[in-house]
Parts: C-alpha cells; sequence; structure tokens
C-alpha cells in the first residue's frame, strides 16, 4: 500500500470513530468491493485495502500506534502492515447481510466448508515478562514455542504415503452424511459429520501413523523476535506464520506475543515520559544546587534553583522512553524534589538556625514596619 494512503479514508470514517463505525463502514466497503460482487478490473486490490485498514483499526493497540507514527510505526512494533490477505476474513457474515442468509452460488445457512479444502491453521498467543529498561530501550529476545508443523512422514496429508481406499467409503470423501426422517409432517433431511471419518473426508485405515491422520505434529522450535524501543505493557506483537500449521496446503497461523513489563522500583512510567523522586537537604533547598540524579541513560547533573520547594519537580528533557519508529525523539524525566527537613541537630547547627530564626523575625518585623510607614506617607 502507498504509505501516502489513509486507513480513515479507505474506509470512509473519522478519526474518533467507534469500533461500531469502523465495523459498519468495513461491511458496506466489502460488499461493494468484493470480487465476488464487483469484476471491476480494481475490485480485489481496493478489497485488499479495505481489509488491511479494518484489520488495523479495529484493534486497539495497532490503532493507536498507527495514529501515532503510521505504517512505519506498525513495522517497527512488530506488525507487517502488508501481512493482510483475503483469507484471512471470514466472509461468512458479510454474505449472510449481502444475500439473505446464503453464501454466494446457492448454498444454503446449513452448508459446511469442504473437509479436503485448504483451511488456516489456529492463531497461538504467548505471554512473555522483560525488564522494565529492556522496554525501554527494545531488545532481540529468542524464544521457546510449540505448534503444530506439518508431519513430515505423510507430507502433511494425514495420509499414509503408500495407502490405497484412502477415501471414507461412508462420506465418499465430502466429510458430511445426509440423513432422512420421515415425520408425520413429512420428509426431513439433515446433514451431519460423517460419524466414520469424523468430518476429514479421509479413509481412517489410511491414516498417517505418525499424526494419526491430522497432517500435523506438535513441534518445540526457537524463535528470535526483535521487540522494539518504547513498547508498553499489555502490547500485542505478530509474529507471521508461526502459529500452527494450516490443513490441506492453508496457510500457517500466527503468534501473538503478549509484552508484561515488570515494574521499576525507582522509576515509574507513563507513555513515554518517565517519574521519579530526589531528597535534597534544606539548605540545598534554599540555596540551589547540583545534584547527581539516576536515570534510564545513568547517572546525570539536575540544577536544583534556589528557593526550591518541597515536591516542586525538575524537568529533564529527553531523558524518557525513545517513541516507537523514532530514533530521536524521546519523552521526558520529571523529578519531584522532597526537601529533608533533619530530625537531630548538632550544637553548632542549632545556634545556627536560632541565628537564622532571629534574622529571618527581624526582617519580617522590619518589612511590616516598612509597609505601614509607606501606608502612613501614601495617606497624607
Amino acid at each position: 500500500m502507498n504509505k501516502t494512503m489513509d486507513y480513515y479514508e479507505i474506509l470512509g470514517v473519522e478519526k474518533n470513530a467507534s469500533k461500531d463505525e469502523i465495523k459498519k463502514a468495513f461491511r458496506q466497503k466489502a460488499r461493494q468491493y468484493h470480487p465476488d460482487v464487483n469484476k471491476a478490473p480494481d475490485a480485489a486490490e481496493k478489497f485488499k485495502e479495505i481489509g488491511k485498514a479494518y484489520e488495523t483499526l479495529s484493534d486497539d493497540n495497532k490503532r493507536e500506534i498507527y495514529d501515532r507514527y503510521g505504517e512505519d510505526g506498525l513495522a517497527n512494533a512488530g506488525f507487517n502492515p502488508n501481512a493482510f490477505d483475503i483469507g484471512d476474513i471470514d466472509l461468512s457474515e458479510i454474505f449472510s447481510s449481502f444475500f439473505g442468509g446464503g453464501f454466494p452460488g446457492g448454498f444454503s445457512r446449513g452448508y459446511e466448508r469442504n473437509p479436503n479444502a485448504p483451511s488456516r491453521g489456529e492463531d497461538l498467543r504467548l505471554d512473555i515478562e522483560i525488564d522494565f529498561l529492556e522496554a525501554c530501550f527494545g531488545l532481540e529476545k529468542e524464544l521457546k514455542i510449540n505448534h503444530l508443523e506439518p508431519c513430515e512422514s505423510c507430507n502433511g496429508t494425514g495420509i499414509e504415503k503408500d495407502a490405497k481406499d484412502t477415501v471414507c467409503p461412508t462420506c465418499h470423501g465430502s466429510g458430511r452424511v445426509q440423513q432422512s426422517t420421515r415425520t408425520i409432517l413429512g420428509s426431513f433431511t439433515s446433514v451431519t459429520t460423517c460419524p466414520t471419518c469424523h468430518g476429514s473426508g479421509k479413509n481412517p485405515k489410511a491414516f498417517c501413523k505418525a499424526c494419526r491422520g491430522y497432517g500435523a505434529i506438535e513441534k518445540e522450535k526457537k524463535i528470535t523476535i526483535k521487540i522494539p524501543k518504547g513498547i508498553e505493557h499489555g502490547s500485542k506483537m505478530r509474529v507471521a506464520n508461526e502459529g500452527n500449521a494450516g490443513r490441506n496446503g492453508g496457510r500457517n497461523g500466527d503468534l501473538y506475543v503478549v509484552i508484561h513489563v515488570k515494574p521499576s522500583k525507582e522509576f515509574l512510567r507513563k507513555g513515554f515520559d518517565i517519574y521519579s523522586e530526589i531528597e535534597i537537604s534544606t539548605p540545598e533547598a534554599v540555596l540551589g544546587c547540583e545534584t547527581e540524579v539516576n536515570t534510564i541513560y545513568g547517572k546525570v547533573l539536575a540544577t536544583i534553583p534556589k528557593g526550591c520547594q518541597n515536591d516542586q519537580v525538575v524537568t529533564l528533557k529527553g531523558q524518557g522512553v525513545p517513541y516507537l519508529g523514532s530514533e530521536s525523539q524521546k519523552g521526558n524525566h520529571y523529578i519531584t524534589i522532597k526537601v529533608a527537613i533533619p530530625k537531630k541537630l548538632s550544637t553548632q547547627e542549632e545556634k545556627l538556625y536560632k541565628e537564622l530564626f532571629i534574622l529571618s523575625k527581624q526582617q519580617n518585623k522590619d518589612g511590616i514596619i516598612n509597609k505601614m510607614k509607606s501606608a502612613f506617607s501614601s495617606n497624607t
């Protein structure tokens, strides 16, 4: 897709559109441009664009990243905006509204998919935990996953290589059997899953012994994923084709990795900004100072202004979390100042504080007298 294309414009919705509005717009556009309905040369391409737009805007996490950084942001967050294809969408619900409850071609609502047709593998979910700083700066992480892979013994067919009579003798390969029942109201016909092959359409006697006719076997696999800088707790990353194997030549499902970030004892993160606290002495607050503080990048000098108050916030610009999809933009680090009041004083410290107290009282007294003189002068 051209990077200048706007997903909201493709679906014809506003940027603040609700999920229901987005779904409604998608259904309308899908009806208009689906190749089975629209015979225009560019209908299939437009249908794919509609599907990509809907896939992104209907997912809260993807939509937030797209709104901030566009398709480049999706790519940096581990999502492939070009991975969509028409086969990823179950169109049965859409067709039911197009054609009065049935599929194109005259199939009834009770139509069952051909068991020997290619079918997409199931998606899988894996939850992982990473450290606070790893989420800030990204990393490559090796994962162990268990998923279904095509059976090597039968090349994913579910049938022994030298087997004969591979078609189910009961349903003749359809995976379904039709049964008629006569009642006083007339004859009724029902279609059910074949009890012999359990819907596979294959002869159980010819099933592959390694996978027992399924065509796939569970295996452990190591994969490496790149977790982008600035990823947040609860984010999902899609790893294409690492879900379970498809059946009968269908494409693999996808693996969704859910990121859980360990909290930091020192830092609090809000979006791309970092928050922390430091404690300074009363003299440092009064006179101002430069003090060393910890950031996610290491120690830096922070300037504390004169007369700093308790709970005053000092900002370290550009010392926050890197933005997703950007090498230069970063959040800020906000430091809350806590002024420590001494509980015990040495004799000398107590003497100095008393002198300071007396001086402060005298200054307040002189200030009041000067205000009174000023007021008297203005009245006369």
